[in-house]
């Protein structure tokens, strides 16, 4: 499966400049938890999630603590830039979601913007990964039969079974002329596995 298949296109961004608390209120609204950030150019500067967002939000509450300490605390982080990351991860539209996947939970970051070139085109979050795994087998496999019965030349001569997005192929061609069937069946949203079968 590619990016391109997965990523969400409708990207909410900020600005560098933008204060720290209407970017809160960006986040907050549209109920996402990392967002772009974009120069005036529209150019990819950084990236800030809502961990960022949260430094230096609070004041300790005296009420909380014995050893409260009286005085004037720093001020909070006035801008998107005093807080935003500026190594970013990003991606392409036709990267592996596998790959991704991995680095994602490597790295232990939960949004990768996507780049064309230089351009923003959309961004991937492990909201969006999990959305694809929520596809239910009934329409995992009629994806697939659709699409080997259109694209491959033996395709409506297989049995297509799926559970809990593992695809199953029996019948069809044999073994060795299913590949172009695999690499169809792997492309379509919500298939982890494909699974041989030997049963004709």
């Amino acid at each position: 499966m590619l990016i391109r298949e997965v990523m969400t296109t409708a990207v909410i961004t900020v600005r560098p400049t933008d204060p720290v608390r209407a970017a809160i209120r960006t986040l907050y609204e549209h109920n996402v938890t990392a967002a772009p950030v974009l120069d005036e150019a529209g150019r990819l500067v950084g990236i800030v999630s809502e961990m960022d967002l949260l430094r230096g939000e609070f004041d300790p509450d005296p009420r909380a603590s014995v050893r409260f300490r009286p005085g004037a605390p720093e001020p909070p982080p006035a801008v998107v830039s005093d807080v935003m990351t500026s190594e970013v991860t990003t991606t392409t539209e036709t990267a592996d979601v596998a790959s991704l996947t991995g680095v994602m939970i490597s790295q232990k970051i939960k949004s990768v913007p996507v780049l064309r070139g230089s351009e923003l085109v959309g961004i991937v979050s492990r909201r969006d990964l999990l959305g694809v795994l929520t596809r239910s087998d009934q329409a995992i496999r009629a994806d697939v039969v659709a699409l080997l019965t259109e694209q491959d030349p033996h395709g409506s001569s297989y049995s297509v079974e799926v559970r809990n997005g593992v695809v199953e192929l029996s019948g069809g061609p044999p073994e060795d002329q299913r590949h172009l069937a695999e690499r169809l069946t792997r492309t379509v949203p919500g298939v982890v596995r494909v699974r041989r079968s030997t049963a004709r």
